[in-house]
């Protein structure tokens, strides 16, 4: 459940309200906004609190919440949730684009993709330091020589940077190298890395798992707020059917949808999800149509040479003429790229 605080409480009554839950062995977990402050109740038995609570200076209502993710709930947080890092605003009126190769390869590699990422009008540079493959003999990444390379890119470009983890041990190392942490399909529901995550504070991209329903990803969202940190950018990044022409699915549906469910922000990985290249511009543009606030793309300089993902890798031409058309659907619906 939440209680919510009337516009006119003040701390000292928000404080006395949070003890006083407390004091029922159940958790609080305060979302103080620029009008109200929402308290979140976690624990098994409430009833003390709608009986105790109900006329407690300072609460205006107390509010059941029936969905099982409590946090990552719209119910509990009705305004999107807008993350900043680095001059970029992710779930605002812009669309963000973030991109770069699937594996960073050698420092020239990823310098150039940057900069062309900069030109272009990209906001974020994606790049894998550690690459979690179906195969144990693939490449693997560079690990941390990977993890520089992203920071020295950069240091020039002033681009934020995106890269994925795999192991929780190695938190720390990733706070220190990278803007937003992913967490990829295949680790969403990595309930360890999830928890540790959450301690963090750090941004995160949390993608879809490839057999998961929408409520799954929510859920999964879930552990990491319950943590403490609300800096988490959802990504749909196409799931497994009967179909067998495209890599997954995309399911365009789910960005609507978790809108409506959810106040994160959802951004779609049209890389992943089709895995050809030349379907990633039309799934780019229809994604933006759809109500995406980011997109996660991949891009190489030299596709046919990629030690990962090279067929749904797009080339420096392309994406920059995909930028120009993304900026017109962006446009049509009243944002901006």
């Amino acid at each position: 459940m939440i209680v919510v605080m009337s516009q006119e409480a003040s701390r000292d009554q928000v404080e006395a309200v949070l003890r006083k839950i407390e004091e029922f062995g159940l958790q609080t977990h305060p979302i103080y906004g620029v009008q109200k402050t929402v308290i979140g109740v976690i624990g098994d038995d409430k009833t003390k609190v709608v009986e105790t609570m109900a006329g407690y200076p300072g609460v205006e209502q107390i509010i059941p919440i029936l969905k099982p993710y409590k946090f990552a709930s719209r119910e509990t947080h009705p305004q999107d949730t807008v993350i900043e890092l680095s001059g970029v605003r992710i779930g605002g009126d812009k669309v963000v684009v973030m991109a770069g190769p699937c594996a960073v390869e050698s420092p020239e590699q990823i310098l150039n993709t940057a900069r062309l990422v900069k030109l272009s009008g990209g906001s974020i540079l994606r790049g894998g330091a550690y690459k979690p493959r179906t195969s144990p003999y693939s490449f693997q990444g560079l690990g941390e020589e990977g993890l520089r390379y992203l920071a020295e890119a950069r240091e020039e470009t002033g681009l934020p940077v995106v890269t994925e983890i795999t192991d929780p041990r190695k938190i720390d190392l990733f706070c220190e190298y990278a803007d937003i942490i992913q967490v990829g399909a295949r680790n969403m529901q990595n309930f360890v890395l999830l928890t540790e995550i959450g301690r963090s504070g750090h941004p995160v991209l949390l993608k879809r798992g490839p057999s998961s329903k929408i409520e799954d990803l929510l859920l999964a969202a879930e552990y990491i707020i319950k943590e403490g940190n609300r800096n988490i950018i959802l990504c749909e990044r196409g799931i497994s059917t009967f179909e067998t022409y495209t890599r997954n699915t995309l399911d365009l549906s789910a960005v609507a949808a978790i809108k409506k469910l959810s106040h994160l922000p959802v951004v779609v990985d049209p890389s992943h999800s089709v895995g050809i290249a030349n379907l990633v511009t039309p799934m780019s543009m229809a994604a933006v149509a759809a109500g995406a606030d980011g997109l996660i793309v991949e891009i190489h300089p030299n596709p046919n040479a990629a030690l990962c993902d090279g067929s749904q890798s797009l080339d420096f031409e392309t994406f920059s003429a995909l930028m120009t058309k993304l900026r017109k659907v962006a446009a049509a619906i009243g944002r901006d790229v």
